[in-house]
This record gives C-alpha cells, structure tokens and sequence, in this order.
C-alpha cells in the first residue's frame, strides 16, 4: 500500500519487497496514485481535529511525503518529522520544515520524541504485534496530543456480487497475506486499540472513494494487482486471465463495485 514504514514480515523480507520493492520502476507512481485517492480526506481529518499553527507532527510510513508537505503548507503545522524504512521518495522532495529519518518503527529503541500529532496511514495494515504499535505509537503523543491512524477496511464479503473486481480483490487479500502478512481484519478493532493504549476519547471514520474510469483510486488498484499478481496467482484463485478482466473491469463504465475504504480511527492523549 502506501507506508513502508515497517520491519520483517514472514516470506516477504523487510516490508513486502518481495512484492513491492522500493526500487521498482513505477513504485513511486504506485504510491502518489493512492495519494491522490485519499490525501484530501486525510487532510480534511487532520485539520478538523485541529492540526495547525505550532503543532509538532511525525507522518509515520510517510511514502512519497504528499500528507507531511500538505500539513505544513496548508495547515501551517511548526514542523514535521518524516519516518520511512526507505526515504528514496522523501529525498528528493524536502520542503522547509520537514525533517526526514530513516528508521524502522518497530524496532524496540524507536523513540524519536513527542508530537502533537502522530500520524500512520497503511502501515500497520502490513505489520504484525499490532497491539504493542498502537501502544508504543500512543508513547510518542505528547499530552493533549493525538494519535491518527488510518488503514484499509475489506469490503469484500460472501455476499458481495461476483464481480471480476471482487474475485481479483479477494485474491490480492490472501496473496499479500501469505507472502507480506498484510491483515486487514483487525483494522475496525482500531478504536478499541486506541482506548487500550490509554487514549480518550477516541473516535473513528471510514470512507470509500468511487471505483470510476481513470480515477486515481482505480489506477492504484490495477498497478497494485499488476505488482502482486504473482503472489494472487500463488493462491489459486485467479489465473492471468482472471487478472486481466480485473484491469478491463475498472476501465470500464460497467463498474459496479465498492473500493475497499480506508478507516481513521484517532484518540488523545490525556493532558
């Protein structure tokens, strides 16, 4: 997905890089197309619960940096400090007030200070100890502080119509699952979480942007399929073909199916 901001994971090397290396031609593109397809009600978020004038930020698994840069141009945060395994996309596009660090968040001596606002999208989605993050992620807000986290929601279902977006979505789930241990299923259990590291009150949101042609959402998931095809194939739920008439599907005005949504779940930290 979009952060890379995570350490081992079983089979699939240091963050998935046997499916999505940082170094692959395009990977970048990957990235921003997700960008486009949720910064803006990212941003919305972040400014609603008052980021802004004086806050100090940490953008966990920040990507390619489009919410660090957003948060100092448009909501005028005091600085933010950019953490990523791989900073090859941050590098190249620092602006005054970002602070960039490479750094591997679950390592045990990660403690790079407090924040206003600790921020991770598509992140935790990849990693397991999910419960020890949260809590360790919550040690980093300052005190009237608060932490966001966003990640994926599978809206897929038993009854979902059969769909050759469903069937290729389905497979991509279990395909990252077995090779990069990404788990979306814990992802709604984020408020509880929260409230469990000591947070409150705590509050969450989900949205699902429109599977049109030439979206930014639907060109992410047909570069994400491309990438991963060979982990879905692995499952033996789709072959090539079934791949291809995925890709077709999202180009077409025959689309009819729900983008899988991105949930935010925050909470406070007590003054």
């Amino acid at each position: 997905m979009t952060g890379t901001a995570g350490g081992d994971t079983p089979g699939g090397g240091r963050y998935g890089e046997a499916v999505f290396p940082p170094g692959q031609a395009g990977e970048g593109e990957r990235i921003d197309f997700g960008a486009l397809a949720y910064d803006d009600l990212t941003m919305a978020r972040l400014r609603a619960l008052g980021a802004g004038p004086g806050w100090r930020c940490l953008d966990v698994g920040a990507g390619t940096g489009t919410v660090s840069r957003r948060l100092l141009d448009e909501a005028g945060v005091a600085g933010v400090l950019a953490v990523d395994r791989d900073v090859r996309f941050l590098a190249g596009r620092r602006v005054p007030g970002l602070d960039v660090l490479e750094a591997d968040i679950t390592a045990p001596g990660f403690a790079p200070g407090r924040f206003r606002l600790v921020h991770a999208r598509f992140v935790l989605m990849h990693l397991p100890e999910r419960d020890r993050l949260i809590t360790a992620l919550a040690g980093l807000v300052a005190p009237g502080g608060v932490l966001v986290l966003s990640d994926a929601v599978d809206l897929t279902s038993e009854r979902a119509p059969g769909t050759p977006y469903t069937t290729v979505m389905k497979a991509m789930w279990q395909g990252l699952r077995d090779t990069i241990g990404t788990d979306v299923s814990q992802v709604p259990a984020y408020p509880h979480l929260l409230r469990g590291a000591g947070l409150v009150p705590v509050a969450a949101e989900i949205h699902v942007p429109p599977l049109t042609p030439g979206s930014p959402i639907s060109r992410f998931w047909a570069d994400t399929w491309e990438r991963s095809r060979g982990a879905m194939l692995a499952t033996g739920l789709v072959d090539d073909a079934a791949v291809d008439a995925a890709v077709h599907y999202l180009e077409s005005d025959e689309c009819a199916a729900l983008s899988a949504g991105m949930l935010t779940a925050w909470g406070w930290k007590p003054e």
